[in-house]
């Protein structure tokens, strides 16, 4: 077959939604099909643009080239993923959040444009409207697929893959410190980790990647509550550097936003180490299993302080949850093969 893979994107800007569609454009070629990816580029600002490119994707034909036709499109992203075509399949990775579950959240922005809630409107109508020409819907996870029927009233199909380059994670011996990955944001709450430490009862280190950046300030409170020498600033890691970080670490701490699907616990789970997130974190909660493979603490410093605490003075069970991931991983049967299967059929 062959397949275009729709998506957009910020030029001259690579996360994981790009890492993501490489890797399932290697996948179809695995496969035997012939895939290319048309990346639609995308400015969510000045927000009162976005109609018009909801409209410059609509008026694409991506039905054929060159007179041959595309005999799947596969949307991912927003708004690339409303292009339309014959034989379209909707892997979601996210709605524009900023006009759902970040409306009213500092993280979003939109909310405090003057036509915000216009803005606002004009999208969540198009994706009522316009997702349902696909022949199937799948989210990136449960998360995803909830916050498509809850706001959209849109049933979908969780579609789990493994994070990039899966089989290299590996185990080591635990060392003294708790990993926090990721790029530094108020969405992955950094500093919500940092203000734990202050009650924590035992010597807990953090090492983050990343630099504090927009923490700074944060940063500079750890140092008058004088456990500066306990948070650790990594800056920007290579894959190698962080795969060590994960296998060495004593337990990963990663409490989202609403995260979409949260590599980190996938990428913890692989490495065998157990999960200290949060309950209001969206994806990572459909992989820890609280007390058995993390520890699900609410969003409060003393909740979090108190798990970190947990794990660090219980090695032995730290180790045992770590364990319990890696197997509850295998038991989920995560592959690209099935996510081909799945958006070809």
């Amino acid at each position: 077959m062959k397949i275009l893979i729709a998506t957009s994107g910020v030029p001259f800007m690579r996360g994981d939604a790009e890492i993501l569609a490489g890797n399932l454009l290697e996948a179809l070629s695995e496969a035997g099909h012939e895939g290319e990816l048309a990346v639609i580029p995308f400015k969510d600002y000045p927000p009162g643009r976005i109609p018009d490119q909801i409209l410059a994707c609509r008026l694409l034909d991506l039905t054929e080239t060159c007179g041959v036709r595309i005999d799947r499109l596969i949307g991912l992203k927003f708004p690339a993923y409303l292009i339309p075509h014959p034989s379209k399949v909707i892997w979601l990775l996210h709605q524009h959040r900023a006009a759902y579950e970040l409306w009213d959240h500092p993280a979003g922005g939109l909310i405090e444009c003057p036509d915000g809630s216009v803005i606002r409107d004009a999208i969540r109508q198009a994706d009522r409207e316009l997702i349902l020409e696909a022949k199937a819907v799948y989210g990136l996870s449960q998360s995803v697929s909830g916050r498509l029927r809850r706001y959209s009233g849109i049933a979908s199909e969780p579609l789990y893959h493994p994070p990039a380059n899966a089989p290299l994670f590996y185990k080591s011996a635990a060392a003294d410190y708790f990993f926090f990955p990721g790029p530094v944001s108020s969405v992955n709450r950094q500093w919500l980790a940092i203000q734990a430490l202050a009650q924590c009862r035992e010597r807990v280190r953090i090492r983050f990647a990343g630099e504090p950046g927009s923490l700074a300030q944060q940063a500079k409170s750890a140092n008058k509550l004088k456990f500066s020498d306990r948070v650790e600033w990594l800056g920007m890691l290579s894959e190698d550097q962080k795969r060590d970080l994960y296998a060495n670490c004593l337990g990963v701490i990663f409490p989202p936003v609403d995260e979409d699907y949260g590599y980190a616990t996938l990428e913890a789970m692989l490495s065998s180490k157990p999960v200290i997130t949060s309950s209001d974190s969206g994806g990572p909660l459909e992989f820890v299993l609280d007390r058995q493979t993390g520890l699900v603490a609410h969003s409060t410093p003393e909740s979090l302080a108190e798990a970190m605490d947990t794990l660090w003075a219980e090695r032995g069970c730290a180790a045992v949850m770590g364990e319990a991931g890696r197997a509850h991983y295998r038991d989920l049967h995560i592959s690209w093969a099935n996510v081909v299967e799945k958006l070809l059929c």
